[in-house]
């Protein structure tokens, strides 16, 4: 695997790097990945991690999310977990890290888009549809697939939020209602 920026689907650039370090917020290894299939599961949820002052997940798919129609590939996502339903009046911007190791070197193939996301309440998933190819996962001398167990791993930098400025203007009916309502 060489390090280099890829250009994905969707025209944005990802960030593809082997690592000497482990992920810094949180790492999970995923052992007897093959009851996924013989239980029908599509995806494995991993369990809640905090980084950042937000509460996120892992979420894999071993043979590519079907729902977005991929193929032969596995899929990767970070999760902003516990976020309740869609509301649309926050958001968390945040650059992030993915990482799955190569256990016969002990190094971490790691993958990044190059700007942040913004999670929100329409959006809470962000992540790789094609994380890296079936093929290459399952080839035991890649080392990410040991004797059916796997680690993956995340890094999450939440940007904190700049103050903005705001200038109200306000009529003398407006400050008479303004005024009414604070009196209440």
């Amino acid at each position: 695997m060489k390090s280099g920026l890829t250009e994905s689907s969707s025209s944005l650039w990802i960030l593809r790097t082997i690592s000497d370090a482990p992920p810094t917020h949180y790492t999970i290894k995923i052992q007897s990945l093959s009851l996924l299939s013989v239980h029908s599961l599509e995806k494995y949820e991993s369990g809640v991690f905090e980084a950042g002052g937000y509460k996120w997940k892992l979420v894999f798919y071993p043979n590519g999310n079907k729902s977005r129609n991929v193929k032969e590939h596995i899929s990767l996502y970070l999760v902003l977990a516990g976020a309740n339903g869609p509301q649309t009046c926050w958001e968390v911007h945040a650059a992030f890290r993915l990482f799955l190791l190569d256990q016969n070197t002990g190094k971490y193939l790691a993958l990044q888009e190059k700007n942040e996301r913004r999670f929100h309440g329409m959006k809470l998933d962000w992540g790789f549809d094609q994380f890296l190819s079936l093929k290459a996962f399952t080839d035991t001398s890649n080392g990410f697939l040991m004797e059916d167990a796997c680690v993956f791993g995340a890094e999450v930098f939440v940007r904190k939020e700049k103050s903005m400025q705001r200038r109200v203007y306000i009529n003398d009916q407006g400050c008479r209602y303004v005024q009414a309502c604070l009196e209440n």
